[in-house]
């Protein structure tokens, strides 16, 4: 039974460390940017020795990697349970409106993990075979599709694009969108990005600080244009 209760406490701090190095290089990234991430000055940071966080992490992109899948997760269930919320009885338009704030408040409460995946690549990282969180972007690439899918009705002219076909895409994007929603039509893929251009710039511009010196009121900017987005798309 002791020998139980110790296993237990070594697991527990254990994972309690991995948490605290993982919060400490997004903290230092967010005061130095992605060159700050660095095993030696989080072990500066947390008191450890470097041979110590060796212990947790083998490499430096072992532990980017760690965290991009920790970020991605978060995000991917963000939007995910906000899409999920809005099925029963929620209109295309609110559905659409629902993921992008989810977006918005997810980047804006966490704003070195967006960068880390959205914004700033860290220098001479290595990326495992696969992607470093493949799952997580999948199922975030699959929600953009939705919202294309949501706004779809076959009319083509009501969206633009129509010029569009399948070798106009990267496969590894249609093997995702296709398998989920095999009756979206290329122009129905195009939508998607558009519409991810639409969100994404403006949340990434609020991140970056960029609009702070020229709005006061960001949410009311980003309603405004969710608002414009859904009308274009012919959703009341």
């Amino acid at each position: 039974m002791a020998g139980t209760r110790s296993t237990g406490r070594r697991e527990r701090l254990r994972a309690e460390t991995t948490a605290e190095i993982k919060r400490t290089a997004l903290e230092l990234m967010g005061t130095g940017g992605p060159d700050a991430i660095t095993l030696r000055a989080i072990a500066r940071e947390m008191g450890m020795t470097a041979n110590a966080i060796y212990g947790y992490f083998a490499t430096r992109d072992d532990l980017v990697t760690a965290l991009i899948e920790d970020v991605y997760t978060a995000l991917a269930d963000a939007v995910d349970a906000a899409w999920a919320a809005s099925a029963q009885g929620g209109t295309p338009a609110a559905r659409i409106q629902a993921w992008a704030h989810a977006f918005r408040d997810w980047a804006l409460a966490n704003p070195e993990g967006f960068r880390l995946i959205y914004g700033d690549p860290v220098p001479g990282y290595r990326a495992p075979d696969g992607g470093p969180a493949p799952d997580a972007a999948r199922r975030v690439c699959v929600g953009i599709a939705a919202l294309a899918d949501a706004a779809w009705t076959g009319a083509e002219p009501a969206h633009g694009g129509g010029e569009f076909d399948w070798d106009d895409f990267d496969p590894g994007l249609l093997g995702k969108v296709r398998l989920a929603f095999p009756a979206l039509p290329p122009a129905g893929v195009a939508l998607a990005l558009r519409i991810w251009g639409h969100l994404h710039g403006l949340v990434a511009l609020e991140v970056y600080g960029h609009l702070s010196a020229q709005t006061l009121a960001p949410d009311k900017l980003f309603r405004a244009e969710l608002g414009h987005l859904v009308g274009t798309l012919g959703l009341a």
